[in-house]
């Protein structure tokens, strides 16, 4: 975080963090107008992201929101784009969007394919960049361990969903986070999926 942000940030930047609940993260809904606020923020990535930045680089002035909403999958979040991100006219917006997409459908809740995951996300972006130009799109690879309600009937289209998010991200020059890849390493060397 101390050294990244700098080349990638600028003085006053507002920093959007958008998506379902591993975003959301039992954020006070009420204070997303708020910057900077812990509460606005939640109790996971956000909040730890934001506090590294802030810390490392208190010059820059900048105002970190999160308008995640737990359950959301592509669909919901173009229903709320214009209030929940073109709004907050971010410089930065990172995405992580998906899990809930292939959890509801494997609960026969939604029937999205890989391909309207794929249509919809990238649509979401390219309304972003039409809008605000400038504006520096992250997308966090959407991630799961088989534990819980991840089970072996998520894949292989799971894998597939993950590499249309790629698909986005490269389609839009965006800067790709490999959550997946990560959580991946961290079993290889020995941690519990469940931990």
């Amino acid at each position: 975080p101390d050294s990244q942000p700098q080349s990638l940030l600028n003085k006053g930047d507002v920093i959007l963090f958008q998506g379902d609940s591993i975003t959301d993260c039992y954020r006070n809904r009420g204070r997303q107008q708020h910057p900077n606020d812990s509460q606005a923020l939640g109790d996971g990535y956000p909040f730890s992201v934001a506090g590294d930045v802030l810390l490392a680089n208190p010059n820059l002035e900048l105002k970190f929101h999160n308008t995640g909403i737990s359950g959301n999958r592509v669909p919901a979040l173009k229903a709320r784009w214009q209030q929940d991100c073109l709004d907050f006219k971010p410089n930065m917006l990172s995405i992580l969007v998906g899990v809930n997409d292939i959890w509801h459908k494997m609960d026969g809740k939604y029937d999205g394919t890989v391909e309207d995951y794929r249509a919809g996300f990238s649509e979401l972006v390219e309304e972003t960049k039409s809008a605000l130009p400038e504006t520096k799109v992250v997308i966090c690879e959407p991630f799961a361990l088989r534990v819980g309600a991840v089970k072996d009937a998520w894949y292989p289209e799971f894998d597939q969903r993950r590499a249309a998010a790629k698909d986005v991200c490269d389609a839009a020059g965006g800067i790709w986070v490999p959550f997946q890849k990560m959580f991946d390493d961290a079993v290889a060397a020995g941690s519990k999926p469940k931990y």
